[in-house]
């Protein structure tokens, strides 16, 4: 689509501040998901604060040219959980949180030097259109089933499926209004205007239900005001305060490798991820940002972000397709108001009220939001498919592949470490289009050796 504001404009101070909260809702769910799936007293506030200081990382490290938002990565849930499974103490799992996003980070920093001093090129090779546009398509639909769940759900676990399916399918249509018929500032902000509309819907539900003491028409959680948390609680205050009681070296050295091998692996994963998301990103604003600023850049930028992320907020971050989704529907590309969400989410996290109203948004508010930006994500992924060849066997093969072991949620564990389907995909996509572009190698060689021959051939005539 046509962007509205490309990745250097500038909009007027007023529309920064709403395309900033428009981001915000759009990648705020699941940033403070993390840390309330994991528990152990994690702050979701500090995990908002966290999000915020490493975009800013990646922001300086991409020379403010990429239009991208880290927010907390799932992947890293089952590493997380193994740091605090050490067998020492709450705090000490707080230290295991510091230690593997700094792991994590260095495999970044590291292939990031391999870039650098290899190119690009070698990427581009192995995961043209045919193998990164399934995959981009794979991250969308991965995360269907999470949009559906979420939108028959509300605040209380009494509250009613169809009561909860109203509300998100109120803020679907809103958005989807919005965006197409629109006008200007309205076709640009349709988040903001679809989740106002789920959420009064989801009040007016709530208020009635209270009324009548019909729990079950109570879809938001209002009680939440009244437990307002005012300070983050960061994560290095709370690993570095702690009392450790490792023992001896031997168990703190089984604790430190512990934490290494539950974190290592995962960052290979989500190095695949941080691949597709860019790759996506760059074919909506059509630049290639592994070329400028450079996959070193963005793979420091994350890397280095991530830790910057973990260190207060505990959760490593990665780059949010929910993100780029909302780049590609609202057509504003803008650094800037990357800039300005994160510094929003830096702010936000000592607003108790603030960061309150934002929990009170229930879960089917944002499944119907999540229902667009996941279908962005996978479209593009689809659309980048269109530059292949699909009559060509090779090509057809390779996108089946790709497709099938990510939609049938092709999953390999070893251990505690967890190959995900998006990464199952891709490698097999990769494996399956290197075997079969041996046939143009050696067509290309046949083709090679003919053309050699003939001069020949017409020496002897």
């Amino acid at each position: 689509m046509k962007l509205t504001y490309g990745v250097k404009d500038k909009p007027a101070f007023g529309k920064v501040l709403l395309f900033a909260l428009q981001q915000l809702l759009a990648i705020l769910a699941a940033t403070i998901a993390v840390p309330a799936i994991i528990g152990n007293g994690m702050s979701q506030s500090a995990a908002l604060f966290g999000a915020g200081v490493g975009t800013l990382v990646y922001l300086l490290f991409t020379k403010f040219r990429s239009p991208v938002f880290l927010g907390s990565s799932f992947a890293f849930l089952g590493s997380m959980a193994a740091a605090f499974a050490g067998g020492v103490s709450a705090s000490a799992g707080y230290l295991g949180l510091l230690i593997g996003a700094a792991a994590a980070g260095l495999v970044y920093v590291v292939i990031a030097l391999i870039v650098k001093l290899a190119g690009v090129k070698w990427i581009n090779k192995i995961m043209p259109a045919v193998v990164i546009g399934p995959t981009v398509a794979i991250i969308g639909l991965s995360l269907a089933g999470n949009a559906v769940g979420d939108l028959f759900k509300g605040s209380f676990s009494t509250t009613n499926t169809y009561v909860a399916l109203i509300c998100g399918l109120v803020t679907l249509i809103v958005t989807m209004i919005c965006s197409v018929f629109g006008k200007k500032m309205m076709k640009m902000i349709p988040f903001i205007i679809g989740i106002l509309a789920g959420y009064l819907c989801a009040a007016y539900f709530t208020f009635i239900g209270t009324y009548t003491g019909v729990d079950s028409l109570k879809v938001i959680d209002f009680s939440l005001f009244a437990n307002m948390k005012w300070l983050p609680e960061f994560t290095f205050i709370t690993a570095f305060s702690g009392n450790y009681d490792f023992g001896d070296l031997g168990t703190l050295g089984a604790f430190i490798g512990k934490v290494l091998i539950a974190y290592v692996p995962v960052a290979f994963v989500v190095f695949a991820e941080h691949l597709a998301d860019h790759k996506n990103i760059s074919s909506i604003i059509e630049h290639d940002l592994l070329e400028d600023p450079g996959l070193s850049r963005t793979l420091l930028g994350d890397g280095i972000g991530s830790v910057a992320g973990a260190f207060f907020g505990g959760c490593p971050n990665t780059t949010y397709g929910e993100s780029i989704g909302c780049v590609a529907i609202s057509g504003n590309a803008s650094v800037v108001t990357i800039l300005a969400t994160a510094i929003m989410a830096i702010v936000a996290a000592f607003v108790a009220p603030f960061t309150t109203f934002l929990a009170t948004i229930p879960s089917c508010v944002m499944g119907g939001v999540c229902f667009a930006l996941y279908g962005f994500i996978a479209v593009s992924g689809l659309k980048m498919i269109q530059k292949a060849n699909l009559e060509d066997n090779k090509n057809l093969f390779t996108v089946s592949v790709i497709l099938i072991a990510g939609v049938g949620g092709m999953v390999v564990s070893f251990g505690k470490i967890e190959l995900t389907k998006v990464a199952c995909a891709l490698i097999l996509g990769i494996f399956t289009n290197f075997i079969l572009s041996q046939r143009d190698k050696d067509k290309e060689k046949e083709e090679n050796e003919v053309a050699e021959e003939k001069p020949d051939k017409e020496k002897e005539e």
